[in-house]
């Protein structure tokens, strides 16, 4: 007995030296690609190798302990699975570690970010499944550890038809929105940083699961939509192609304005404008109403936010130039004023003034 808890005690500092000898070996080789990917190895599987390569040696070197053959079952199963729930961790680990470096590859913050975006959007969803899957496989190899539940698990097979009919009904929306969550991640109507027009809410797609998508809105408010709802209705996705926008300013002038001046002003403000890209710019008279003429300023963006920008911002400078130089011109309401004549008694407009 006592020699096989000293065995054990062994084994298991052997483990620990081993882990820490790996690890110093290994963060010397690794070194160049955490200043790379910016990914900390130590951190993330220093823990979990501490205790997951001293308890595999455990299960491999020592030799079962002279106590009862019940206990040492038990004891066992128990140590199975543990080991199970820690390499179980240490593939988690695994598949975030390859996701944050192939995602530091692709920087969302640049301007041109659609590729980007796409990536983003695909990884962290197939991140989800597969840690999902490794949950999944582990707690039902856990499961068949023991006896008592293996046999139910059986008994669950045997019956698996009506078990099926009845979690197929029961769980009927919840896999049409897992299903809706892979669609999106393949078709990608929307990918992480869009800019849609959900619900009459403008904003930006901020993280996108299997069974709901979180849009920031404008304000800071966050708009948490299913993911069948991007399937089944219409929207507005804004950079589903590229970022870039035309930006328009609509204006209601006087009939007596002139355009061509009010043009080459218009010239002018983009020009010694940073958030105009310089390549569309267009002023026209789109309608003519019987008290105003409506003028459609349009300009090309990089992306959204700058539309917003330059969008007040030409309001505001086109504004300002014609109430300085033209205020004659802004919308009036005509009307034409008659002198009346005194009439007489009779009716007849008198000549008496």
């Amino acid at each position: 007995m006592w020699i096989s808890l000293l065995w054990m005690l062994l084994v298991i500092i052997s483990g620990l030296l081993l882990n820490a000898l790996l690890f110093k070996v290994a963060l010397n080789r690794l070194r160049s690609i955490e200043e790379k990917y910016g990914i900390s190895f130590k951190n993330r599987f220093h823990t979990i190798l501490q205790l997951l390569i001293p308890l595999l040696l455990v299960l491999i070197f020592v030799p079962p302990l002279a106590i009862s053959t019940e206990v040492a079952l038990t004891l066992r199963s128990l140590s199975t699975v543990l080991f199970i729930a820690l390499f179980a961790w240490f593939l988690v680990a695994m598949v975030l570690t390859a996701r944050d470096a192939l995602l530091s590859r692709y920087d969302i913050k640049v301007k041109d970010n659609l590729h980007a975006r796409s990536v983003h959007t695909q990884v962290n969803v197939l991140v989800k499944i597969l840690i999902i899957v490794i949950g999944l496989v582990a707690t039902a190899s856990a499961m068949m550890i023991f006896e008592s539940i293996r046999d139910l698990g059986t008994s669950l097979l045997a019956s698996a038809g009506v078990i099926g009919i009845i979690v197929g009904f029961a769980a009927q929306r919840s896999i049409a929105t897992l299903f809706a969550g892979l669609q999106i991640a393949i078709t990608q109507p929307i990918r992480i940083d869009d800019v849609v027009i959900v619900d009459g809410e403008w904003g930006q797609v901020e993280e996108i699961t299997l069974t709901y998508v979180v849009v920031r809105i404008w304000d800071l408010r966050r708009l948490v939509v299913p993911t069948s709802q991007f399937l089944e209705k219409s929207f507005q996705n804004w950079t589903r192609i590229s970022a870039d926008l035309l930006a328009t300013v609509t204006l209601h002038v006087d009939y007596s304005l002139p355009v061509e001046i009010i043009r080459k002003h218009l010239y002018e403000v983009l020009k010694n404008h940073e958030l105009w890209d310089g390549k569309v710019w267009r002023l026209h008279v789109t309608n003519a109403g019987e008290r105003s003429v409506e003028l459609r300023a349009l300009m090309s963006t990089a992306n959204s936010s700058d539309a917003w920008e330059l969008r007040c911002h030409v309001r505001e400078e086109l504004l300002g130039f014609m109430q300085k130089n033209y205020p004659q011109c802004l919308p009036l309401l005509r009307a034409e004023v008659h002198e009346s004549k005194p009439r007489g008694i009779d009716g007849k407009i008198s000549n008496a003034s």
